[in-house]
């Protein structure tokens, strides 16, 4: 399939192309604001898709909106008719095309010059009227207030909100993406207009705080649930504004005869993830919890660990080495340890089901005997 995207180097053109790139059937010509508008017939007659993705949306003569969304549509709209064959197009309209301002009302007008080429070529038309788009390479102080805040949060700049409470309307540019490459495949046949989903609707204090709460997380350690749906997006969207001097941080190194212990990142409700070294012959540990539980993977050298009931005194010892992953599970009411039994250092990764909370450890010391 031959493709053709106009507006190809702005925010939703740089990541439809890196998607379409990863497709072995596709091949991507495309129309930026450098191309002369002359140049649109011979671009499209070789199309079997056409993302028209080419706009204006901040401007500095108004009158741009009509050229920049109208006009360019229109001479797109004809290039299609001069082909003489019909060429399915998706255009990315707005919200706002149902309102009266004159953004809006250019994009309403974009629209209506594609509706007409659809009903008079049969070229398939799909508009996707978006609300905000975020993600990744939208451009601060331009596209979207949350690539401006992710920009300067990621900087230590400082952010301007006119109205915490204000809301608004988004959706992630990998499901704008999505819904793209589902039109391009007939997913949508027969569909005029197409709705990106998931949308989220989010207050711009909200926003604000999360991010916030994303940068600040490098010192407490602690992550924001970044998993799963507006919050993975947004996460994955202010990673991407990180300056490259940014891409490490340092966390804290606790060691003393024994080794070393290092907490790498905690969650709200998921526990926290550690990893700790023991030199040769050196023993950790040696105490229970009455309800926290503990993951141990040796991942490198080897370890003898140690169990014994707090009640019934029974008795219980195994051994793991850093070339077999096997998971060792502490109990609650069983004291326990681990020991380095091998010739090198020992390193552990450590996953403990809670915070360590200094205020009530749930730690009670209690050494092994064998």
């Amino acid at each position: 399939m031959n493709v053709l995207i106009t507006g190809a180097d702005g925010f939703i053109g740089k990541n439809l192309l890196v998607h379409l790139r990863e497709l072995q059937d596709v091949a991507v010509d495309t129309f930026t604001r450098d191309d002369d508008v002359a140049t649109l017939p011979a671009k499209v007659a070789g199309a079997d898709f056409i993302f028209h993705l080419a706009g204006i949306n901040r401007p500095q003569d108004p009158q741009e909106f009509t050229s920049g969304n109208v006009d360019l549509t229109r001479a797109l709209a004809d290039a299609v008719r001069a082909a003489g064959r019909p060429v399915p197009l998706l255009y990315t309209s707005s919200i706002q095309a149902s309102l009266d301002n004159v953004y809006g009302v250019s994009k309403r007008g974009a629209e209506a010059v594609l509706q007409d080429l659809q009903a008079s070529s049969g070229s398939p038309v799909y508009l996707l009227r978006l609300p905000n788009v975020f993600g990744k390479w939208a451009r601060p102080n331009y596209n979207s207030a949350v690539a401006t805040f992710c920009h300067n949060i990621a900087r230590d700049l400082p952010i301007q909100i006119n109205d915490a409470q204000a809301r608004v309307s988004l959706v992630y540019i990998d499901d704008v993406v999505r819904s793209f490459l589902q039109v391009m495949r007939g997913e949508h046949a027969g569909s005029t207009f197409v709705e990106v989903q998931p949308q989220y609707n989010a207050s711009v204090g909200e926003i604000a705080g999360h991010l916030q709460a994303f940068r600040d997380s490098r010192k407490t350690l602690v992550t924001e649930p970044v998993g799963s749906g507006f919050i993975r997006a947004l996460y994955s969207t202010y990673v991407s504004y990180l300056p490259q001097d940014r891409f490490t941080y340092e966390v804290p190194k606790y060691g003393d005869e024994r080794g070393v212990f290092v907490e790498m990142l905690k969650t709200g409700d998921s526990g926290q993830f550690s990893y700790f070294t023991a030199h040769p012959g050196v023993t950790r540990g040696g105490h229970y919890h009455h309800t926290k539980t503990e993951k141990f993977l040796v991942i490198k050298g080897k370890a003898n660990f140690r169990f014994r009931h707090m009640v019934t005194d029974e008795f219980y010892e195994l051994q793991t080495a850093g070339d077999k992953p096997v998971i060792v599970e502490t109990v609650p009411g069983w004291t326990h340890d681990i020991t380095n039994i091998g010739d090198e250092e020992m390193v552990v990764m450590l996953w403990a089901n809670e915070i360590f909370d200094r205020e009530l450890p749930d730690t009670y010391a209690r050494p092994l005997t064998a």
